[in-house]
């Protein structure tokens, strides 16, 4: 029979103090209790083998030691990069990271965040687009400042339009910088697979290879431009649904990486040689883009330090006083997928 579980009452009595005195030393309560009462408590805890009720140490400190990380897809290695770098700082901290997914739906979205505020998570750090729809926006707004209200704290990667602390990946300085060095191998006719209308990362990064492109007197033809999930399959299916518009062009554009790999897979499936035909970008510069072959040309972002930051602004004690963002660079790498113009999508 398993020996019963040390009770609290039993760690006063043995202690000789009140039940609310070692509930203050044990749980974490904010009320001081003098060195040598709190030497009492700490002795007969360990001596009777008391292990502390985590519910009950959250109820007392007004938080626990989780901190709440929710992206959109953790099987996409963005998200799992950046899930990385909080992870990182978090468990630095002694800290207990617990994974919500969302798959891109902000009023799940909204739900995990009500679910941790309950369970008295520290703090939240959100990874992934902000939505075009605005008042689903300021649905998550409202769930977030009611967070903050009951002691949380909250951080956030992605477009900065959250009250909270906010680390911004530069979409548009990327996306258009792109354009303009596949503008310098000598493409002009270009299409795009370019993600979900209704995230904002898509809309941004598409939006600037545009301008990029028009910049230097290029124009991506609305017949060009394919939507599709922000995934390997959504970029296969775009890919193939470009192929039968045969528009022409010598360079694909893919909002995302993963949208990317799943291009190169339907262009090589179709006879489509990769630089050779067609030359294929796109943006993240994910890990595993050095098992591609050809190896990927796309827009670097560092991920796990975007994590990383995201987590020490939501950590950080005291929290600032007004909400901070953090602008993170975007560099253009141009590998073997990436060449001067070929015959194109025919």
């Amino acid at each position: 029979m398993a020996a019963r579980q040390t009770t609290l009452v039993q760690v006063a009595e043995h202690a000789g103090v009140s039940l609310a005195t070692a509930s203050r030393v044990l749980n974490g309560s904010g009320r001081r209790v003098s060195a040598p009462l709190r030497e009492r408590v700490l002795a007969s805890a360990s001596a009777l083998g008391y292990r502390a009720n985590a519910s009950a140490q959250a109820l007392a400190r007004n938080s626990s030691n989780l901190v709440g990380l929710v992206v959109h897809d953790i099987s996409d290695p963005y998200f799992s990069t950046i899930a990385a770098g909080v992870t990182e700082v978090a468990e630095r901290a002694g800290l207990v990271v617990v994974l919500g997914t969302t798959g891109r739906d902000p009023d799940r979205e909204r739900s995990l965040l009500a679910t941790l505020r309950a369970h008295r998570a520290r703090a939240v750090v959100l990874v992934g687009s902000r939505a075009v729809d605005p008042a689903a926006t300021e649905r998550l707004a409202a769930e977030i400042r009611s967070f903050v209200a009951e002691g949380g704290r909250v951080a956030c990667v992605s477009q900065a339009r959250l009250p909270t602390d906010t680390v911004v990946p530069a979409n548009r300085a990327g996306a258009a910088a792109l354009a303009g060095e596949l503008v310098a191998l000598g493409h002009r006719r270009f299409a795009a697979l370019a993600g979900p209308t209704t995230l904002v990362t898509a809309t941004d990064r598409l939006a600037a290879f545009r301008a990029g492109l028009a910049e230097a007197g290029v124009e991506l033809p609305a017949e060009a431009v394919v939507h599709g999930e922000f995934t390997r399959d959504g970029g296969h299916a775009a890919a193939l649904e470009l192929l039968a518009r045969r528009t022409g062009a010598t360079c694909v554009f893919a909002v995302n990486d993963v949208m990317a790999v799943g291009a190169v897979a339907a262009l090589r499936e179709r006879g489509v040689r990769v630089a050779g035909d067609v030359s294929v970008a796109g943006f993240d510069d994910i890990p595993t883009l050095r098992d591609l072959v050809p190896s990927l040309s796309t827009v670097r972002l560092p991920l796990a330090e975007m994590g990383r930051c995201a987590a020490r602004m939501a950590l950080d004690e005291p929290p600032a006083a007004e909400h901070r963002q953090v602008s993170m660079p975007a560099e253009v790498v141009l590998r073997e997928s990436t060449a001067a113009p070929g015959v194109g999508l025919r």
